[in-house]
């Protein structure tokens, strides 16, 4: 709760630099609409998937390699998690650098042909029409494009160099070759018949021409190795390698801690980075070395739990809020999907049934729960300081104002954190007998926790509309505390 009593001169000389703490999370930061509206736009993307899984259970029940479920998996990758990361990166990155964002402006454009482009593709992989998905992602594309460009030009601004701005500068290659594996996998299943009169225009010529060679580049690769191998990249590249590089400068922030060894933090990032590059071309031409890239992998995850353990003991903050404890709990799932990992890169691994549902829980596993639970972990963080700062930070030592803490409901967290936990057993131990009615069952308890997560950030939203602030005596100043 926020503290409101009368002070001293040297009391009120202590709240303000306790204020003035508080909201140098915002120092650099851009404009609080621009995070929101990509926050609030995976939020949206997030209950569609999860109400679409509910009512098609089916799409985790039988195995990933479909229309549908290349869809929903598109929902959730693209319209929730890289959503949600790519706001979160535009609010963070100028913060954990000390720098400014080099252009709001161009991010809002970003957003726009992203959320186009997320649309498009996800409807057209539904209705399996892979031309337009090309043309949708070309959008997305775009999008990513000016993504990079913004946050590049954003690194270079930045003062000083850390283990979280190499995680970033990696994290941006990989999502750059992500993108760039999609589209020549959606070319791949394209039909560039001679005949059509487009694909003979005189100006089109060229770019037809330069297509059916990417196909026939292609053609070379397995068509489902080539799509894990796609998976791996944004999975990995991009979203374990920021949730470890960006945690490195967040956890001691909200734990009040700091890096214990700088060499072990760098460590884990160069061999998650060399695993990632050894498992997508192992994956790629299906070589036994797979196996040796996963352990590499799984080697650079241990030295990040190893280095976040050391972390969390030499904290001043002793107890864990919600938020930490989601993210915590989506680090420790690291553990089974490692242990996926390893059991399916191994040589000689029998392709059948109970395999390949395993390949399900593995993917479902690492998106939805690894990835998607430290996502609502750092939202349980980032939103409320979004939303405390531009409405109350110019109201300290001028009315009484909530505290961070007030502006949500512990217990909605508590019961999401549960819910979401027994969703993810309930769906996994459902997903590989392939029972629908067990999927349903446990997509319906993530519903439960999503919906909890919705009404936390509509309660901290009301803020915008209604500020709960009252006058206060002369004598007397609000100290906030971060929740």
């Amino acid at each position: 709760m926020a503290v409101f009593s009368p002070m001293s001169a040297a009391a009120k000389s202590s709240a303000a630099k306790a204020a003035s703490g508080a909201s140098s999370l915002g120092a650099n930061a851009p404009s609080v609409k621009l995070p929101l509206a990509f926050m609030l736009t995976g939020l949206l993307a997030l209950l569609v998937g999860t109400t679409w899984l509910v009512v098609r259970p089916s799409i985790l029940a039988e195995y990933h390699y479909s229309q549908y479920v290349i869809a929903v998996t598109h929902l959730f990758v693209l319209g929730w998690i890289c959503t949600i990361v790519m706001g979160a990166m535009y609010q963070l990155v100028p913060v954990a650098l000390e720098t400014k964002l080099y252009s709001e402006r161009l991010a809002f454009w970003q957003w726009a042909f992203h959320v186009v482009g997320c649309i498009g593709m996800v409807w057209m992989f539904w209705h399996w029409n892979m031309k337009q998905v090309g043309h949708f992602g070309s959008l997305l594309v775009v999008g990513v494009g000016l993504f990079v460009y913004n946050i590049a030009r954003t690194l270079l601004r930045a003062p000083k160099w850390n283990v979280t701005a190499t995680a970033i500068t990696a994290a941006l290659f990989w999502l750059s070759s992500t993108v760039t594996a999609g589209l020549c996998l959606a070319i791949a299943k394209c039909n560039y018949d001679s005949t059509d009169g487009l694909a003979t225009a005189e100006g089109v010529r060229p770019l037809v021409g330069g297509l059916r060679s990417i196909a026939q580049f292609m053609s070379h690769f397995d068509a489902i190795s080539a799509m894990h191998a796609h998976a791996h990249l944004g999975g990995i590249g991009v979203f374990t390698l920021l949730i470890v590089g960006v945690s490195y400068k967040l956890i001691p922030m909200f734990a009040l801690s700091e890096i214990q060894n700088q060499r072990r933090a760098i460590w884990s990032i160069a061999l998650l980075n060399l695993g990632l590059a050894g498992s997508f071309v192992t994956i790629l031409l299906r070589s036994p070395w797979k196996l040796t890239f996963a352990l590499v992998t799984v080697a650079a995850l241990a030295l990040y739990g190893l280095e976040l353990t050391a972390i969390l003991r030499a904290r001043k903050r002793r107890t864990l809020d919600w938020g930490l404890k989601y993210f915590l709990t989506a680090v420790a799932l690291l553990f089974p999907v490692s242990a996926l990992a390893v059991v399916l890169s191994w040589p000689g691994l029998p392709r059948n049934g109970f395999t390949t549902q395993l390949e399900n829980v593995y993917g479902y596993l690492g998106l939805i729960g690894v990835v998607s639970f430290a996502i609502i972990g750092m939202l349980y963080k980032i939103i409320p300081f979004l939303v405390w700062f531009g409405r109350y930070s110019r109201e300290i030592g001028r009315a009484k104002v909530p505290s961070l803490a007030d502006l949500y409901s512990a217990r909605l967290q508590a019961l999401g954190y549960w819910a979401y936990l027994a969703g993810l057993a309930a769906t996994c131990a459902a997903i590989v007998p392939g029972s629908e009615t067990g999927v349903r069952i446990g997509c319906a308890f993530l519903a439960i926790a999503v919906a909890t997560l919705a009404l936390n950030v509509g309660a901290m939203l009301s803020h915008f509309l209604k500020p709960r602030r009252q006058p206060i005596p002369q004598q007397s100043s609000t100290v906030p505390k971060l929740a």
